[in-house]
């Protein structure tokens, strides 16, 4: 192989490497401004992988009045006035105290509740939780010593049977 380029040379079959490659069925290089332009294949885009939700906490000294809406985890362990509306999970801590009304995807009561829960898939009364106002779920856990005074709605679908809900009232006693 040259090293060199030869500019007198008419065909590229007279040069003896080009008859080195004829004879070895080796196919002939193209000089690269005749090659066609092959563009490199585009990477499929990966979708970005889902964010787990984050979890906000009102901590144990603090007092909030206000408002909480977000599609996060919220965690209350200290003292919160005001409505509850989140896409992810509510946890109402060991002597927290939350007074409003609530709508997440679950809620677990371990502290008081003084409010209504409107929308939760699954709430979890344990056994240090208070409930004082009506609750709608898709289901409920309740827990030997938890305390509940209202009405609970739940495991029924309110969009297929309208108004032939489930419903269990408690008096300061112990449901299960």
């Amino acid at each position: 192989m040259a090293l060199w380029k030869e500019t007198a040379k008419t065909s590229a079959i007279e040069t003896p490497e080009a008859a080195d490659l004829a004879r070895l069925s080796i196919p002939e290089t193209k000089p690269e401004a005749e090659m066609p332009v092959r563009q490199a294949p585009r990477p499929t885009p990966t979708p970005a992988p889902s964010k787990p939700k984050t979890e906000s906490l009102i901590a144990p000294d603090i007092t909030i009045e206000g408002k909480i809406e977000g599609a996060g985890h919220v965690r209350i362990a200290g003292s919160f006035k005001g409505d509850v509306n989140v896409l992810g999970d509510l946890t109402i801590e060991p002597g927290a105290k939350v007074t409003g009304s609530v709508r997440a995807e679950k809620v677990t009561i371990a502290g008081e509740l003084i409010g209504n829960i409107e929308s939760a898939a699954h709430v979890e009364l344990q056994q240090s939780g208070a409930l004082t106002g009506d609750l709608k779920a898709g289901s409920l856990s309740v827990a030997a010593g938890s305390r509940m005074r209202g009405q609970a709605e739940f495991g029924w679908d309110d969009a297929k049977n309208g108004n032939g809900a489930h419903k269990a009232s408690g008096h300061n006693g112990t449901s299960s």
